[in-house]
């Protein structure tokens, strides 16, 4: 058998692990955010999985919207908690990004759930509080939705508390926006986070990032970061990661999940 160097180095050096590719509110990048089109599009591009928003409307269904006022996406004000499933359903989520998705309404997370292939899974990120979880149970519950296939991520640690008690057979990740100080260029220290995730038995935690990332001190401070959780045994995400090179970076940090507006175009040049 004849070796070439390149058969020899993929042979002694073992693969870095696969990283999973969420997609930001679905395709988000193509097709209006949080809507069925965004999220069938991400199946479609071979995401292998989905993130999504949900708030309760005032009759207690869980609608997929981002902001808490329908105002941006739709054009009609007003706050979600405020207008029924019936008035929500009728409005137009798609028109705003471009006139062929004229017509696509705000979807509810049971037509979300029901797109779901059986290899892939959701990212639920609830943007209200913890009142939503006895009717999330519920809804799982009632479409027979597997635990794998699903996971709760929040900015509120007792949303994220709740979630994990009701439903413990879920992943639940706390999300946290880490920014780097303009003034002394130092990023937060990520300890205090990791530890409010361990104490209230969470899976890992999900990180944004600003401020200046293409240096060697942020890249020091990725190292730390998964040092960190790996001694915690929490898992590692990141959102909204839309460029090669931070991709790379990320993945090569060993972080587990990638976050992104563009699932196939990050898939595609993360090999590279």
């Amino acid at each position: 058998m004849k070796f070439t160097i390149l058969s020899i180095l993929l042979i002694l050096v073992p693969a870095l692990p696969a990283v999973e590719i969420i997609a930001h509110r679905g395709a988000s990048h193509d097709a209006p955010e949080n809507t069925l089109a965004a999220v069938n599009l991400a199946w479609k591009r071979n995401a292998d999985a989905v993130e999504i928003d949900v708030y309760l409307s005032r009759d207690k269904k869980i609608v997929v919207i981002h902001d808490q006022d329908t105002g941006r996406t739709t054009g009609h004000r007003g706050l979600v908690h405020e207008q029924t499933w019936a008035q929500l359903r009728k409005l137009d989520a798609g028109a705003w990004k471009a006139p062929k998705w004229k017509g696509e309404p705000i979807p509810s997370l049971e037509q979300v759930l029901k797109t779901i292939p059986k290899s892939k899974r959701l990212f639920i990120e609830i943007k209200c509080g913890p009142e939503i979880v006895p009717p999330l149970a519920t809804l799982l519950a009632k479409t027979k939705t597997p635990a794998a296939q699903t996971a709760i991520i929040a900015f509120s640690l007792e949303v994220c508390t709740a979630a994990k008690k009701r439903l413990p057979a879920l992943e639940v990740f706390y999300l946290k926006h880490l920014k780097q100080n303009p003034v002394t260029t130092q990023w937060p220290v990520i300890a205090p986070t990791l530890a409010d995730a361990k104490a209230a038995h969470l899976d890992g935690i999900n990180i944004g990032f600003k401020g200046q990332i293409n240096t060697p001190a942020f890249a020091a401070y990725l190292r730390q970061i998964r040092t960190q959780s790996r001694r915690q045994k929490l898992g590692l995400f990141a959102w909204t990661i839309n460029t090669p090179t931070q991709a790379r970076q990320l993945k090569n940090t060993d972080f587990q999940g990638i976050t992104t507006d563009r699932p196939a175009f990050i898939r595609e040049n993360i090999k590279k």
